[in-house]
């Protein structure tokens, strides 16, 4: 079994390396980020038990370059990560709803994943202001947590609920709010254009 499921994970790692290119020749798609708005409770929270976290502080500038070698970096650290942590909900894990919190345990639900991809890339060099925390609405009405990833070829969707990195227009969310590119503890509002979906999750 261990064995089938690592040579599924090559393919679609050599499917979405191939996909680079796609992305090259697509052009950039930025999504429209508006004023300031509410922390998701869930982060705020966090915010308190680890405030590194939340106060680091990105000049404003272009985005990470998109070369190959990043790519296939983002696209082994998404498909490790929703391998690695199986999918539990805040209130199977901890009795609570809402709690966001690095994985350690090798359990967590949508933002966990998330949040451990967000230090995945970190820890390789990709800025904090190019790695930010989506809440975003689910085509079913369910809110979603996502990590948006801001290169120099648009902006890449890393979600648990999909085995592939998507521009965000790919997706089929509404994207509601996110962390700004320059505060990793304030929060703007997105209008992606497809919705007048009111940003309000949680």
């Amino acid at each position: 079994m261990k064995k089938t499921r690592g040579k599924l994970l090559l393919l679609a790692m050599a499917t979405q390396l191939t996909a680079w290119g796609t992305a090259y020749a697509a052009g950039p798609t930025f999504m429209h980020t508006g004023s300031r708005t509410t922390q998701p409770v869930g982060h705020y929270e966090f915010c308190q038990k680890i405030p590194q976290e939340c106060n680091q502080r990105t000049p404003k500038r272009a985005p990470i370059e998109l070369t190959r070698k990043l790519w296939a970096k983002i696209v082994s650290i998404n498909n490790s990560i929703n391998s690695k942590i199986a999918p539990r909900t805040d209130m199977e894990l901890s009795g609570k709803e809402e709690i966001w919190s690095y994985p350690n345990s090798g359990f967590g639900d949508c933002e966990d994943y998330a949040l451990e991809k967000r230090r995945a890339l970190m820890n390789i060099g990709v800025p904090a202001g190019d790695l930010l925390m989506t809440v975003a609405r689910q085509p079913n009405g369910d809110g979603h947590a996502v990590l948006t990833v801001r290169t120099s070829l648009g902006e890449f969707i890393l979600d648990n609920l999909e085995t592939r990195v998507l521009s965000w227009t790919a997706t089929e969310y509404t994207y509601l709010k996110r962390q700004s590119s320059q505060n990793s503890g304030a929060w703007v509002t997105i209008n992606d254009g497809r919705s007048d979906a009111v940003a309000s999750v949680r």
